[in-house]
């Protein structure tokens, strides 16, 4: 602080200002603090700050709270690192006219107010400098008013006393002091809101024969022509496990077996081999030119790819051989595989970053910094908490300062504090425990620790991953996909799914909570024009989930997240809000996928832009229907027909909004258990 008053708990603020706190292009962010001074003259406050050309931006006036809080907000235009500080000063104007309504209202005349009309009168022609014409000729009047001693004291201060909102724009300013100053790190705007699918290309195009093996490999060229139906379905990013060459030696099988037969194609996770390491392409993928080439199909069809970036190695990755100071030795040689007990991986080898991390670091960057020149601006970090949190602070920034446009999504599904600090120190989003997050309490309270981490850790909700078939999803039926494909679509601005996902994929390998015949140990080629064309897919719903999400500017972003209450606690109910546009989304979401469910909502009005006695429509953007509504309205859901509600919010009188892209909630008889196996 360098001044008079006192400036405190400065937001946002990351780690006391260790680290940028987070936005994306075009959020409104909001900046808060406290500030105070001694006596009772009054004061302002203010937010400055500097775009990432170093160049000031047009200052902003912040509104008092109770407890001597201050807030306002500003909206960031561009990528990069912005700077701000809040700065308080004395405010004479609001200083003089209080005492001065005070001393009027108490019955003082010109006589007793001649020093406050003087004061007053020398106060705006200071407060005039600066101002644009037609505000200084508003403040020249009132300047001569208040010299007039022929007028009566009402018509002398009057003219002073109305241009309290001009001040507030264009205020005397005393005793300027500046708080510390904070950094804030704007992303692109797919940092916050995105939609994730992942698939394993080397299963798009592959034959199998009757027994299960691979007659035929996937490649990009045969993956290319899934990419339409993915795009189709509204997904903006596209995620690919790792593709690079795949270690023998220690190869797992089918189902995770420790001996793998001839025929066995390894987990991608296991990288290296004779090929070659992080840096080249799976042989029977393709070849470097024609993964160019399927990052600039993707990107034809509105989708970016995503990239794996897995630091560890099989025993055959070259780094092995050429750099064992990279690994762990031990007692009796052998070099440490992976284990996270009771689970060990002895297809891996984890990275030492201890013994040479000069080199490792360098060889590193060179290796992220190879895919972003061919194009991959995305990059799923495995377990990221594993590594060096150093590690990552410095190479996540490195690769900033080469394009500044590269995101990093942490998998890490670990102890809240280390989730956090991934996020803390750059990482830009971060898979979460919303897998495992099934009650509308349990949702709340998780919402509500992500709201308070909002400026350092972005959430990306995923209903299911390779490693993830959580126990709701294997016996909960078709209606609980539907229910959390809405509850992770909806929620967060940024959500994703492993393919299958839309074809009811539910069976476990026995005793864990993952897939049986896994995909990451073997081919798994999916006929999705079938399941689509016999109605066994989820497709046309999780279509017309991530068009709502397009439309809605609301569902863009996290910090307007807004739950209400209902007296069911079977169901959950939130909204978001919009400001700039108005545009306001409310959904109702059973968790229940056996039971019709109904449910008494009590709405917080205000922060559906209404007050308390308002009504309004609400247009059920899944069926078309619509509803009138008030603070309180019954609900009812059928998780077979509908188990959500997602409502778009519409004064009376407002224009009808249009019926186009309505989702069909009225299946087929029998179809709720299509496609459903034990």
């Amino acid at each position: 602080m360098t001044g008079r008053i006192p400036i405190e708990d400065v937001t946002p603020s990351v780690a006391c200002g260790r680290y940028p706190a987070k936005a994306v292009v075009g959020e409104l962010v909001p900046v808060g603090a406290t500030a105070y001074r001694e006596g009772h003259a009054a004061m302002g406050c203010q937010v400055a700050w500097w775009g990432p050309d170093g160049e000031p931006r047009p200052v902003v006036r912040m509104s008092p709270a109770p407890d001597d809080r201050w807030y306002a907000a500003i909206r960031p235009d561009e990528v990069g690192e912005w700077r701000f500080t809040v700065q308080a000063f004395e405010d004479p104007y609001l200083t003089w006219r209080d005492a001065v309504v005070k001393k009027v209202d108490a019955g003082q005349g010109p006589t007793e107010l001649a020093n406050e009309l003087a004061e007053g009168a020398d106060l705006l022609v200071v407060a005039a400098t600066g101002m644009p014409t037609e505000a200084q000729r508003r403040v020249r009047v009132a300047v001569t008013a208040l010299r007039d001693e022929e007028l009566e004291l009402a018509e002398r201060v009057s003219p002073a006393l109305d241009l309290a909102e001009l001040l507030w724009a264009y205020p005397v300013r005393a005793l300027l002091t500046d708080g510390p100053e904070r950094t804030l790190w704007v992303d692109r705007q797919r940092a916050l809101f995105s939609a994730w699918y992942e698939f394993f290309p080397r299963s798009e195009g592959a034959v199998l024969d009757t027994d299960g093996r691979p007659v035929k490999h996937g490649t990009f060229a045969s993956a290319t022509a899934r990419l339409p139906g993915v795009a189709a379905m509204g997904f903006d990013v596209l995620y690919l496990p790792p593709i690079h060459p795949i270690g023998r030696v220690n190869r797992k099988g089918r189902n995770n077996t420790l001996t793998a037969g001839p025929d066995d194609v390894g987990s991608p996770w296991a990288i290296g081999a004779v090929e070659g390491g992080h840096d080249v392409i799976h042989s029977e993928l393709g070849t470097l030119a024609e993964f160019r080439k399927f990052v600039v199909a993707a990107r034809e069809h509105g989708l970016e790819v995503a990239m794996d970036l897995a630091l560890q190695c099989a025993p055959d990755h070259p780094w092995v051989t050429e750099h064992p100071e990279w690994f762990t030795t031990r007692a009796d040689g052998s070099i440490a595989y992976a284990e996270n007990p009771p689970k060990k991986y002895q297809d891996i080898y984890p990275l030492n970053f201890d013994n040479d991390p000069d080199g490792i670091r360098a060889e590193i960057l060179r290796v992220v910094l190879h895919w972003v020149d061919q194009g991959i601006r995305i990059f799923r970090v495995d377990n990221p908490h594993t590594k060096p949190f150093d590690f990552w602070h410095w190479l996540i920034w490195q690769v900033k300062r080469h394009d500044p446009d590269v995101l990093f999504l942490a998998e890490a599904f670990t102890r809240p504090a280390v989730m956090h600090g991934l996020g803390k120190i750059g990482f830009t989003q971060s898979y979460t425990y919303f897998a495992w997050r099934t009650s509308p309490a349990e949702l709340r309270d998780y919402c509500a620790e992500l709201l308070a981490g909002i400026d350092h850790m972005r959430p990306n909700f995923w209903p299911n991953t390779p490693d993830i078939l959580p126990e709701h999803l294997q016996h909960g039926g078709p209606a609980m996909f539907k229910i959390r494909a809405v509850l992770a679509a909806l929620l967060s601005p940024s959500w994703g799914m492993y393919a299958g996902f839309e074809l009811f994929e539910h069976v476990a390998r026995p005793g864990a909570e993952e897939y049986v015949d896994n995909e990451k140990f073997e081919l798994k080629p999916r006929d999705w024009a079938a399941a689509e064309a016999e109605g066994r897919s989820l497709a046309p719903f999780i279509t017309r989930l991530n068009e709502v999400r397009r439309a809605n500017p609301a569902l863009h972003w996290l910090r307007n997240l807004r739950f209400h209450e209902i007296d069911n606690p079977a169901l959950l109910c939130w909204s978001k809000r919009d400001e700039r546009t108005g545009n306001t989304v409310l959904v109702v979401c059973s968790v229940d996928p056996g039971q019709v469910q109904w449910g008494n909502t009590v709405l917080d009005m205000p922060a559906l832009g209404f007050d308390w006695h308002e009504r309004f429509t609400v247009h059920d953007e899944l069926t078309g229907a619509n509803y009138d509504w008030g603070q309180r309205n019954a609900v009812r859901l059928d998780p077979y027909l509908q188990p959500a509600h997602v409502f778009t919010v519409h004064r009376h009188g407002a224009p009808p909004p249009s019926p186009a892209g309505v989702w069909d909630a009225d299946p087929t008889p029998g179809s709720e258990g299509v496609g459903w196996t034990s």
